[in-house]
C-alpha cells in the first residue's frame, strides 16, 4: 500500500503532529508514504515522466524523517491555495488522477480548511480513494465540532490580547484587536471571552455603532484603569459601511490594510468619541509557532485514524471531533451547510458580549 499526504490552505500549529502520526501508523502496516509539497498546486507540477518533476514536487516519508516535526508549527510539507477545478485553462481534476495513478498511489490523506476539503469530496466522488482531516484556526468547517489549529489560534490570541493591555492602559485609549475568521467569528467569541474584553464584535452580526461606541466610551470610563478592549472578527460588517461586503472581507492581509473592519472602527472611535486607540490585527500571528497541546492531541488522533479508516477501506471519509468523541462523517458533509456561532445560545447581540455560560450538557468546544 502506498498512500499520500498533503497540507492545503493556510497553515496551522498541529498539522506536524498529524504528518508524523500517519507516517508512523502507516509505516506500522508496513506500508510506503509519499508527501506531496504546496498542497494541490505540488500534485499538478509533477510530470511522472520527468524524475526531477517528481522530485521537486513530492517525497518519501518515514519514520525517521518525521521525528521531531510534532514539536514544530506550520506543515514540513509547505502548502498552497489551489483548486484544481479553478486553474486559468480549465479543470485539471483528470490529470491529478492521472499523476496519483502514475505514481502508484493506492489512497490520498488530505489536511485543509474548505477549498482543499472541497476538492478531496470531489476526488472522492471520481472513485479516487480519500480521507480528510479539517483544519482551520476558524473552526468552521461543517461536520465537525473541532479543526485541527484552533486551539492554538485561540491561545495566542488571549495572550496577545492580555499582553496588549499594557500599552492600551498606559495610554489610556481604546484597544481593538482584530482576529482572523471571515465567515465565522468563533475565534474571536472564545478569545474575546477567555480575555475578558469588554466587547466582542463577531462575523454573524453587523456593528451598529450607535449601540457599540457609547457600550466603549462607558467602559473606558468605569473600568477604573482608563482603557477598555473591543475584540472583532476580521468578517465583521459594520452596519451601513459599504466596505463591508464580502468581496473586501476575502482579500490576503496585504490588500486589505487600508479597509479593515478594525481599522474602520477605529476611525469611526476617533471622529465620534474623540478617543485614541491602539489597533492590533493579529493575522498570521495567531497561527504562527509550536501547536499547544489540544492541538497536538487532536493531530496525532486525527491522523492515526485516518490511517484506520483506509486500513478497513473505508474511504470517502472526513476524520471529526462530535460531541467530544473522535469519529467519522461522509467526505462531503462540510458542503452539506455552514457553520457559524450559535448567536441565540452563545452571544448577546444588544451588548456586544459573549454568554457562554450555559454549560450543561455541552461539548467542550460548545457546539
Amino acid at each position: 500500500m502506498k498512500i499520500g499526504i498533503l497540507t492545503g490552505g493556510g497553515d496551522v500549529p498541529g498539522l506536524n503532529p498529524c504528518i508524523r502520526s500517519i507516517t508512523l501508523n502507516a509505516d506500522d502496516l508496513g506500508w510506503e508514504v509519499i508527501g506531496f509539497k504546496r498542497g494541490w498546486q505540488g500534485v499538478l507540477a509533477i510530470d511522472p515522466d520527468d524524475p526531477a518533476s517528481v522530485a521537486a514536487n513530492c517525497g518519501p516519508l518515514t519514520r525517521d524523517g518525521v521525528r521531531g516535526i510534532d514539536r514544530m508549527g506550520g506543515t514540513i510539507l509547505h502548502t498552497s491555495r489551489l483548486d484544481p477545478r479553478t486553474i486559468a485553462d480549465g479543470d485539471k481534476t483528470a490529470q491529478v488522477l492521472q499523476t496519483l495513478q502514475r505514481l502508484g498511489v493506492d489512497a490520498m490523506v488530505t489536511l485543509g480548511g474548505d477549498g482543499t476539503l472541497r476538492f478531496s469530496a470531489h476526488l472522492s466522488r471520481q472513485g479516487f480513494p480519500v480521507v480528510s482531516i479539517p483544519k482551520t484556526m476558524d473552526n468552521d468547517v461543517f461536520g465537525t465540532d473541532y479543526c485541527i489549529g484552533f486551539s492554538t489560534a485561540v491561545s495566542r490570541s488571549v495572550e496577545a490580547i492580555n499582553a496588549l493591555r499594557t500599552t492600551v492602559g498606559s495610554h489610556e485609549r481604546i484597544g481593538i484587536v482584530e482576529l482572523f475568521g471571515r465567515r465565522s467569528g468563533e475565534t474571536a467569541l472564545l478569545a474575546g471571552f477567555l480575555a475578558q474584553v469588554d466587547r466582542t464584535v463577531i462575523a454573524e452580526v453587523p456593528a451598529n455603532l450607535d449601540v457599540l461606541l457609547p457600550l466603549l466610551a462607558r467602559d473606558k470610563e468605569e473600568s477604573g484603569s482608563g482603557y477598555a478592549m473591543c475584540v472583532i472578527s476580521e468578517g465583521a460588517r459594520i452596519a451601513g459601511d459599504g466596505n463591508g461586503d464580502d468581496s473586501m472581507r476575502s482579500l490576503p492581509g496585504s490588500e486589505r490594510e487600508e479597509i479593515s473592519v478594525s481599522r474602520r472602527l477605529g476611525r469611526a472611535i476617533k471622529q465620534r468619541l474623540g478617543m485614541g486607540t491602539v489597533i492590533q490585527e493579529l493575522a498570521y500571528l495567531m497561527r504562527a509557532g509550536e501547536p499547544d497541546a489540544m492541538d497536538r492531541m487532536v493531530g496525532l488522533a486525527f491522523g492515526a485514524l485516518a490511517v484506520q479508516l483506509v486500513a478497513r477501506n473505508e474511504h470517502a471519509r472526513m476524520v471529526a471531533l462530535k460531541d467530544g468523541n473522535y469519529c467519522h462523517v461522509p467526505i462531503g458533509t462540510l458542503e452539506e451547510g455552514q457553520k457559524v456561532v450559535d448567536v441565540s445560545g452563545l452571544y448577546d447581540p444588544a451588548t456586544y458580549r459573549a454568554k457562554l455560560m450555559r454549560v450543561e450538557g455541552m461539548p467542550m468546544f460548545l457546539y
